[in-house]
């Protein structure tokens, strides 16, 4: 352990890992510390360099609350998360393709009925939902819980609004035994990820806009299946081919049909424009 230097810091560090007693610890760490020292010598880092990685780092911890977690929004944009999705969530031919999970999910969002309206005031032209959860087989998926959460016309999600008395523009349903479930809401529009923070200098200084396409996420659940994490995006966005985080899949693409005033599907009318979204989510069966 006496006078290390550059080249032989890297075996002392790797050699005080084997004593880790969790094998997969290990694992992660020994690589983790290769790749590190690999390229900070590739690139010969500076020490000045270095503190200001550190203080990024610091003032993205800075950045997270119980409402926003930047470190999410890094590894987003910097195509962690998706590449963590590619590796993890591989699905069968058929089913219903996975994209990344966001910073703006909330447990315990609101419940209702099929058929009832999420927005919940949220700003934008009616959206109408409607769509089925099966199996690869065609079979529907009974009493599967689906949580749903997006953005309003003006590309905030509630939690980014400070003083909004209830959730809006999200919400979990049920299918029912057709494996059927639908809800009103609002036309999705694509938004800017939030840039008042380090992940957005990091956008600013490399040239990248900070741009998400339309899209509405959601999570289906039931039991024997898969768990599925994904979006439905617009498929005329102008964003759909340079998605800041990278999560745009040709098979999560759908129209959002603009309708006239008139009859809605719900069997009421609109007296302004709507759209309508009409989507049927394949669940992989669960692993034995």
């Amino acid at each position: 352990m006496r006078n290390i230097d550059e080249h032989t810091i890297t075996p002392a560090i790797l050699a005080q890992l084997q004593r880790c007693d969790n094998p997969r610890l290990q694992v992660l760490l020994s690589a983790l510390v290769q790749h590190l020292h690999d390229f900070m010598r590739e690139v010969k880092l500076t020490e000045d360099e270095l503190m200001e990685g550190i203080r990024f780092l610091t003032a993205t911890g800075h950045k997270c609350d119980d409402r926003r977690q930047e470190f999410i929004l890094l590894s987003d944009v910097l195509g962690l998360s998706m590449l963590a999705v590619a590796q993890n969530q591989k699905k069968a031919p058929g089913a219903t393709e996975s994209t990344v999970f966001g910073p703006f999910h909330v447990a315990d969002a609101p419940r209702f009925n099929n058929g009832d309206d999420m927005a919940a005031g949220a700003p934008g032209e009616p959206l109408y939902v409607n769509c089925t959860v099966t199996g690869l087989d065609g079979e529907p998926v009974a009493d599967a819980k689906v949580d749903v959460w997006q953005a309003d016309d003006e590309g905030q999600y509630d939690v980014q609004y400070a003083d909004l008395p209830h959730p809006r523009a999200r919400g979990v349903f049920r299918t029912d035994a057709q494996g059927r479930f639908w809800f009103r809401s609002i036309l999705p529009a694509a938004y800017p990820i939030p840039t008042d923070g380090p992940v957005g200098r990091l956008l600013v200084a490399t040239g990248r806009h900070p741009w998400r396409p339309a899209h509405v996420h959601f999570m289906v659940e039931a039991p024997g299946y898969e768990p599925l994490i994904t979006h439905v995006f617009r498929d005329c966005d102008p964003y759909l081919d340079s998605d800041v985080v990278f999560g745009v899949r040709s098979s999560l693409m759908a129209p959002f049909a603009r309708h006239e005033p008139g009859p809605t599907p719900d069997g009421g009318r609109s007296d302004q424009p709507f759209h309508t979204l009409n989507f049927d989510f394949r669940l992989q069966p669960r692993a034995s």
